[in-house]
């Protein structure tokens, strides 16, 4: 995608990011609570929180976004970058926007001194994956979760 700007999500730009945020939701099949969302979107502001994101612009219109968390690891000294949410609209899937974004968040990670860039995605995902097995190598885990 040609025209495509990458940039950290304004106060002006809540409506532009709620409508992916949703999107993303529709497409996990998944409903977070509004207050949750409005938690994350004060977080991905606050300087202190170790989470950011960036909204790709094609033109005026907000067609992808994609949101990461720095954490510590014990397996290196540098800290670990996950790439939690990555979505863009369906329209303009395979554009490049996708790919654009993961290597934003590779470059904030390297500009951070992370030791590491992952992220997870669902098994049926196997058109983001073709990407993914392009831009990244699977590590071989598969993830177990105890909801609390």
């Amino acid at each position: 995608m040609a025209d495509l700007a990458l940039r950290p999500p304004g106060a002006a730009d809540r409506a532009a990011w709620d409508r992916l945020w949703q999107g993303y939701q529709r497409f996990y099949k998944v409903e977070i609570a509004e207050a949750v969302s409005d938690l994350t979107w004060a977080r991905l502001h606050d300087p202190a929180e170790p989470m950011a994101a960036a909204l790709a612009w094609s033109g005026a219109r907000a067609v992808g976004m994609v949101h990461w968390v720095f954490h510590r690891s014990t397996w290196t000294a540098g800290h670990y970058c996950y790439l939690q949410d990555l979505y863009v609209d369906e329209d303009v899937r395979g554009s490049g926007a996708g790919r654009a974004l993961i290597a934003h968040v590779r470059a904030e990670a390297e500009a951070a001194g992370a030791s590491r860039l992952y992220w997870l995605t669902h098994e049926t995902n196997t058109d983001a994956m073709k990407l993914y097995d392009k831009v990244a190598e699977r590590s071989g885990f598969v993830q177990y979760r105890v909801m609390l």
